[in-house]
């Protein structure tokens, strides 16, 4: 029987292991941002030359991050542009189906030569036309592949969608946007069971009235439309973990009942407000159904801050777009783990024992926990399809700044999974010991980059001239050193533009209540970063690994507050 470790184990072997990789994040990096200061006064001309190195390396990451950042927009675009409800219904009769696209890639061929050459219209149209062809050919060569190795392609029309819906307090104006944009997905709605998992400790008299509002709302219009209400008991928190997990068992009594194979249900677990495009239960079935190791995948959308973008302040517009940058750029490496939204098969989730019910983090952890039973050998497979989430708004400017860092820091606190994932994959001999090594260094990396970076850019450069003393200062190193740093920090600066280019090209449409005006502030932003990086994006980092550090846990989840403007 497959155990995960327990993060509150009262076993006294098993709990001085699990306070030892707890402590490791924060020393590491009040270690870090301490030794800035010693260092500076004892060793200051190795600091100058460590500043000019990372200064460096920083470039190199900046620009990697940008450039893949670029790629995964591209997949995007290429992504929104594919029928993949068309894909779905035709891949179950590969040689029937490569007929289809021959036939397809003929005619868009004989249309190119009816375009002609001349004229800058007829230049965008044939342009769109290769496009169309090149997108063909290329899924021809996956059919094919599909084809010659024989593997088993499932029927769309057997799988039944489960969309979770946590909700502790929400109210329905934010939930009922996201079951409208499940109901209108150009997926069969018959194939499709909302799971509305609400808490008892949510005032009854607004939980039983937005239920019954939504039920009223959606009536018929899915397979079924199932509400849970989950107590938390005394081994659990207060958290959507055990929320998910309480509905999920509840939602196995009922595919029994039915007699519906755990196997042919894809799970999804949505924020309450994630609006997700229109194809991606197409998108989702076709990769489950033409993967021969679905039962081993995760399946991610790209998460976009795109509902109320434009509502919120300028300090969470530059949080939640450079979020959606670092997931972007995320889902092109075979490292991507599970955020926010997702989708995993109901099989493997009854296998893992769904998600721990005493852990604040749970978007990322069901990962790591199908990661461990199926010893390493667990992938994420991004979905390069949109899903638009709120971004942090309050009723003031200040609480919507302050709710934002307390979002972040809630994020941050995701630090909690490296001792269960340690405890957990370290003594696993079917894992091998460079991918748990290179697991460790991933996570840990990570998160102190996520801590330390900002301070150490911003600050650190200036650290040995401030307390190098005489001797370092007369050096021509020291004389040198702001003008090496400014250099290389303006190198750096093209992630920033590349970003802002990114921004704009991904920014949902102008509501009609806003002036074209307000493009100016979608520019003038970025100027905030130096600001927004240390103190929304370091400092919520630093408070979650102190509080593992000095076991000053969280005992709930917080739920970001969310209002319609």
């Amino acid at each position: 029987m497959f155990v995960f470790p327990n993060p509150k184990t009262e076993i006294p072997n098993e709990r001085r292991v699990q306070r030892i990789l707890e402590v490791i994040p924060g020393i590491l990096t009040w270690a870090t941002l301490l030794g800035m200061f010693l260092f500076s006064f004892l060793l200051p001309v190795w600091v100058a030359v460590f500043v000019i190195i990372f200064d460096i390396y920083w470039i190199y990451r900046t620009i990697y991050i940008s450039t893949y950042s670029v790629v995964a927009y591209r997949k995007l675009k290429e992504g929104q542009a594919i029928d993949w409800w068309e894909r779905c219904q035709n891949i179950s009769n590969p040689d029937a189906y490569i007929k289809i696209i021959n036939d397809k890639i003929t005619v868009l061929k004989y249309s190119l030569k009816e375009i002609g050459w001349i004229g800058k219209e007829k230049f965008g149209q044939r342009l769109k036309v290769k496009k169309e062809i090149s997108r063909y050919v290329g899924h021809l060569k996956e059919v094919s592949v599909l084809r010659e190795n024989r593997i088993e392609i499932w029927d769309w029309r057997k799988i039944i969608h489960v969309v979770l819906l946590p909700t502790a307090g929400e109210p329905r104006e934010i939930i009922e946007p996201a079951i409208k944009a499940i109901a209108d997905t150009n997926f069969p709605n018959q194939q499709i069971i909302i799971l509305l998992a609400t808490e008892e400790r949510e005032d009854e008299k607004h939980r039983l009235e937005k239920v019954e509002y939504l039920k009223n709302k959606f009536a018929g219009v899915f397979r079924d439309f199932l509400v849970t209400t989950h107590e938390v008991r005394d081994d659990e928190m207060k958290c959507k973990a055990s929320n998910a997990t309480y509905a999920a068992k509840k939602l196995v009594k009922y595919l029994d009942e039915k007699n519906i194979d755990h196997k042919q249900v894809i799970f999804s677990n949505f924020d309450c407000d994630s609006v997700c495009h229109k194809q991606y239960f197409a998108a989702l079935t076709y990769a489950y159904i033409t993967d021969p190791k679905r039962l081993q995948r995760s399946y991610q959308p790209l998460p976009m801050y795109h509902n109320n973008l434009w509502d919120t302040n300028a300090f969470v517009r530059v949080i939640v777009t450079s979020s959606s940058f670092w997931h972007m750029y995320q889902s092109t490496r075979n490292e991507m783990v599970t955020f926010s939204s997702h989708s995993e098969p109901f099989d493997t989730l009854v296998k893992v024992g769904f998600w721990p019910v005493n852990m604040i983090s749970e978007d990322s952890i069901i990962y790591w926990k199908c990661f461990a039973y199926f010893n390493g050998d667990y992938q994420v497979s991004p979905i390069y399809l949109p899903i638009s989430l709120d971004a942090v708004l309050a009723e003031t400017y200040w609480k919507t700044i302050k709710n934002q860092y307390k979002q972040k820091r809630r994020w941050a606190y995701g630090i909690e999974n490296f001792p269960v994932i340690m405890r957990s994959i370290w003594p696993n001999k079917k894992i091998r010991l460079g991918k748990k090594i290179k697991t460790a260094f991933e996570i840990l990396e990570g998160h102190h980059s996520w801590a330390t970076a900002p301070f150490i850019l911003a600050i650190l450069g200036w650290m040995p001239l401030i307390f190098g003393g005489t001797s370092f200062n007369e050096k021509v190193l020291a004389h040198n050193l702001p003008f090496i740093t400014r250099y290389l920090m303006n190198l750096a600066m093209m992630g920033l533009i590349i970003s802002m280019s990114l921004s704009f090209v991904l920014m949902p449409p102008r509501p009609k209540k806003y002036s074209k005006r307000r493009y100016i502030n979608m520019i003038l932003q970025w100027i905030l970063v130096p600001i927004i990086a240390p103190t929304l994006g370091a400092m919520p980092a630093i408070e979650s690994q102190t509080r593992l550090l000095i076991k000053k846990y969280f005992g709930e989840f917080w739920v970001t507050e969310k209002i319609k403007k």
